[in-house]
């Protein structure tokens, strides 16, 4: 069984919904769910839109491979209206990202995991800090914490809706 951190997050649409239902695919497409951070209401990263995001971290236990994990995850995007366009950072209904499976380091033309800029995303990092503040990010040897406490980002991210306890 492999562990799986997920960042989902989107800013169309329901979000909320958009997220609940999100999750239940995932559920039962990927794995078992295992964790979920709070939902976080974040500004857009890397562009400009009117509407904010709602990201929330998913911690998931899966039989899957890494590559039959992003298969799967990229089909539920697309169930929920996702379209993908040219220009990497835009609007969207979901997008669902594997942050880190196990501590594998694995670089493919399709994937990159860990995430290559998590360290750089104060919208991944508060979560992630959330529900793992010590783990240990593989390839920077250090922990989660230290990322957030080091991230230069300085995107408004804040708590939307509190986590189950």
């Amino acid at each position: 069984m492999a562990k799986v951190y997920f960042l989902i997050g989107g800013n169309l649409g329901d979000r909320e919904l958009i997220l609940k239902t999100t999750i239940d695919k995932m559920i039962d497409k990927v794995g078992e769910k295992l964790e979920l951070s709070s939902i976080y209401e974040t500004e857009p990263w890397g562009f400009e839109h009117e509407q904010t995001f709602l990201n929330q971290l998913v911690v998931l236990e899966t039989n899957y491979s890494a590559i039959e994990v992003l298969d799967r995850t990229q089909k539920i995007e697309k169930e929920m209206g996702r379209v993908r366009k040219k220009n990497r950072y835009s609007e969207r209904t979901i997008d669902i990202d594997i942050l880190f499976y196990n501590d594998e380091v694995i670089n493919t033309e399709r994937l990159e995991v860990p995430h290559p800029r998590i360290q750089e995303r104060m919208f991944a990092l508060q979560p992630l800090n959330e529900i793992d503040s010590d783990m240990i990010h593989p390839i920077y040897q250090k922990k989660i914490k230290e990322l957030l406490a080091n991230c230069e980002d300085k995107l408004e991210v804040k708590v939307y809706q509190k986590g189950p306890q």
